[in-house]
């Protein structure tokens, strides 16, 4: 399966053009968001529907520029944009399990009982490959490095390495575009806002 990853897009029509042409030249089935689509949550409608007439499934989470009910809410108006936080997105023989917010913080509280249900459905999943989607990036990865520190989220890092998850995508800090690391067997990767396709 191809996927057409991307984070951090703010409004950025440059960004926008780029995704726009690998979407037509290499076809993906699914593209994911990794959140801060806006500019605090300006014109965020315009660039849902733009997104929404690339004609593919959208599935989103919000970044610390947008707030899930508002993002949410707007998702709605379109039947191709799914807004995935704290929710699981069954594709084929994959599953999309979505986090967004955060970024500023070392450790998510809010997280644990959102982990708790995301470790159950990975269990009753075990032959299905797990795709897990942040807009925090784990900590102490070459994601989360900046200034010679580690700023990433060390709850979200535990459980990438108490599950099986094959891919994380996340975003968040822009030092990081297109910047990639493994957590034990896991991929972690930060797509930017030009995005990446990623066979899976």
């Amino acid at each position: 399966m191809k996927i057409l990853a991307f984070t951090d897009l703010h409004l950025s029509s440059p960004a926008f053009k780029k995704i726009k042409s690998k979407v037509k030249k290499q076809d993906p089935e699914l593209i994911v968001c990794a959140g801060d689509i806006s500019i605090l949550e300006q014109n965020m409608d315009f660039i849902l529907n733009k997104l929404s007439k690339l004609k593919k499934k959208v599935l989103i989470i919000h970044g610390n520029h947008e707030t899930a009910s508002v993002l949410n809410k707007l998702c709605q108006k379109y039947d191709n944009l799914f807004f995935i936080h704290k929710k699981c997105y069954k594709h084929e023989n994959y599953i999309l399990l979505g986090y967004g917010g955060g970024g500023f913080s070392l450790t998510d509280p809010d997280f644990y009982k959102t982990g708790e249900k995301f470790h159950e459905i990975i269990k009753k999943n075990n032959d299905k490959k797990i795709i897990f989607v942040t807009h925090a990036p784990p900590y102490n990865t070459n994601l989360d490095l900046m200034v010679g520190s580690h700023y990433g989220n060390k709850t979200l890092k535990n459980f990438i390495l108490k599950n099986k998850v094959d891919l994380c995508v996340c975003g968040h800090l822009h030092e990081n575009f297109g910047k990639e690391d493994k957590v034990k067997g896991t991929l972690v990767i930060n797509p930017g806002p030009y995005g990446k396709v990623l066979r899976l």
